[in-house]
Parts: structure tokens; sequence; C-alpha cells
């Protein structure tokens, strides 16, 4: 699953609001990057509901981010995005929790762990900031 297009316009709404100096409302937004509204509403929700964005209320009312951009990481934002943290693949990150209960028979579970773990540190590693230059 890695990356969904929650995850796209996400980072591409955080990536237009870190270069606005006010806030943006999800209408700007929409028309902006040409995403259906309701879509983009309910992932602003998700934003703010994980204290990535705040919400201004009022005529110049709009999300601003709640933090400087080179403070949130690409991990986070697509945790919030996509309510959970994004999987390269459907394993689970513990041999106890594996959804088809053979982690221990499972001679490609080690793999593929470590590939996740590795995915997992680079994007926590990645900011807005990298992403946005």
């Amino acid at each position: 699953m890695l990356l969904t297009k929650k995850s796209e316009y996400a980072l591409l709404s955080l990536i237009s609001i870190a270069r606005s100096d006010k806030p943006k409302n999800v209408d700007v937004l929409s028309k902006e990057l040409n995403i259906s509204k309701s879509f983009l509403a309910k992932i602003m929700q998700n934003l703010a509901k994980h204290d990535i964005v705040v919400s201004h209320r009022g005529v110049n009312g709009g999300f601003a981010l709640k933090k400087a951009y080179d403070k949130l990481t690409i991990l986070e934002i697509t945790t919030a995005a996509e309510e959970r943290v994004p999987s390269v693949f459907e394993c689970s990150p513990s041999v106890n929790s594996c959804p088809s209960d053979i982690a221990n028979t499972c001679t490609i579970w080690p793999l593929l762990n470590n590939l996740q773990n590795k995915i997992n540190v680079f994007l926590e590693d990645l900011t807005l900031k990298d992403i946005a230059s």
C-alpha cells in the first residue's frame, strides 16, 4: 500500500500551505490542486486531528501548519493521512499479530519486516521541507 492518494494529496496540500503566508481553505486547495473538495476535507480533518495543521475560522480562515515544515516528517504526515502507518506489505510488524497466523513458519517475514523498518526510518528522516524545496 505504502502511499495512496490520501498521502499524495496530504503532501501536496501541506506543501501549498507551507509556501503560503496565510491559511488556505479547502476550496482554494481543491481548486489549486484539482482534488475533490469532499475527499480533501476528510484528509485535512485527519491532519488537524493529528496536530499537523490548525484550522482557522472566519473570512480569512483556512488551514495553517501547526509546526515548522522542517519538523514535520513524511512518516508523521502519511500516518495521519492514511490513519495508520503506511506499509509496503500486508505483513504485520509483529510475529504475534500476523494476519495469516503463519509468521512463525514464514521464511520471508524477516526480510519484509526489515524492509519495512528501513522504509519507516527513511520516511521519519525526510521532512516536508525536504520535498517542498
